[in-house]
């Protein structure tokens, strides 16, 4: 098998799993709103305990969905190394899949909150991810503030547990995100490898 028709079966794999986690993110995002809402109409109707839920859901909601997107990343930015591998060796840029993806959804390599690019290179793909991060924070907050009655009749001991646990938990998400996107660790990381492809040996150009 040559050399072309390796890479071009990489980034085929490539194209794929980007396709699939851009579908798994909004199916993910749907069952999560789907469920927020049925947690909703639970604690208005049969048991206001399913309010304390709802901020559990979105936490995991927020945190699945980020998940996602950094699948998304891994793809892109290997598909991206492919495609400028291939048209290295075409002589020409045929394949620009990578900079559409660049210009008409998020660019990689560029400091951004998960998807969300702000500036000139703002995009609809980054106003969705924008929609829904805000939708879910008011869902986290109005969920707690309609359990928050729950609580009060709960217990000392069963409010700090369950505000700890939380409180902990959305701190250790936010941080952990942060690192990962928004400082762009996760990208440096692929970066590091992605540098050294088509070199033997020398993954990001080193031994």
């Amino acid at each position: 098998m040559d050399e072309l028709t390796i890479v071009a079966a990489q980034l085929e794999r490539m194209r794929g799993m980007t396709r699939y986690y851009h579908e798994q993110f909004f199916s993910d995002t749907r069952n999560v709103v789907i469920g927020v809402l049925a947690l909703f109409v639970a604690g208005w109707a049969i048991a206001p305990q399913a309010f304390l839920l709802i901020p559990v859901l979105a936490l995991i909601g927020a945190n699945q969905t980020a998940f996602d997107a950094s699948y998304l990343y891994f793809a892109r930015h290997y598909a991206s190394a492919l495609e400028r591998s291939i048209n290295e060796k075409l002589g020409a840029r045929w394949l620009v899949g990578a900079e559409l993806e660049d210009r008409y959804l998020f660019p990689l390599s560029e400091p951004k909150i998960v998807t969300i690019r702000v500036g000139s290179e703002f995009s609809w793909f980054g106003w969705m991810t924008v929609l829904f991060t805000l939708a879910g924070a008011v869902a986290f907050v109005a969920g707690l503030a309609l359990g928050w009655s729950v609580l009060e009749n709960a217990g000392t001991e069963w409010t700090i547990f369950y505000l700890a646990s939380l409180g902990s938990l959305t701190i250790a998400s936010l941080a952990t995100g942060y690192w990962w996107f928004a400082a762009g660790e996760g990208e440096r990381r692929l970066r590091e490898v992605l540098e050294g492809l088509g070199h033997p040996n020398e993954p990001g150009g080193n031994e």
